[in-house]
């Protein structure tokens, strides 16, 4: 089960973190935002140990997305060491994330 991240919690559970952490910047009003979510529940059960994957709502919690240039949704960032090491913007079937996950770990 992935977990809500705030921008008051961000750095101690994004950037501190000593995991790679995903990052899925959504909205409740996003479509596409809602379509990919079940497929990221997945790959969160299936990299768990390995990666941590957590969810900013932008509407409660501008700073962040603003922070790394967050201009459409889904944007989905990989963190390791406190850095951006990958990102994909828009929906995407599991089969892809799953490949952009493996190539960014």
């Amino acid at each position: 089960m992935s977990k809500a991240v705030t921008d008051a919690t961000f750095s101690a559970d994004v950037l501190n973190s000593s995991k790679p952490v995903l990052v899925d910047f959504w909205a409740e009003w996003c479509g596409p935002c809602r379509s990919i979510a079940p497929s990221l529940e997945a790959l969160a059960e299936e990299y768990q140990g390995k990666l941590e994957v957590v969810k900013v709502n932008i509407d409660e919690n501008p700073m962040s997305p603003t922070q790394y240039g967050v201009r459409g949704i889904p944007t989905l960032l990989i963190f390791k060491d406190g850095k951006v090491a990958a990102q994909q913007v828009g929906a995407a079937p599991k089969s892809v994330l799953k490949a952009w996950i493996d190539k960014s770990l």
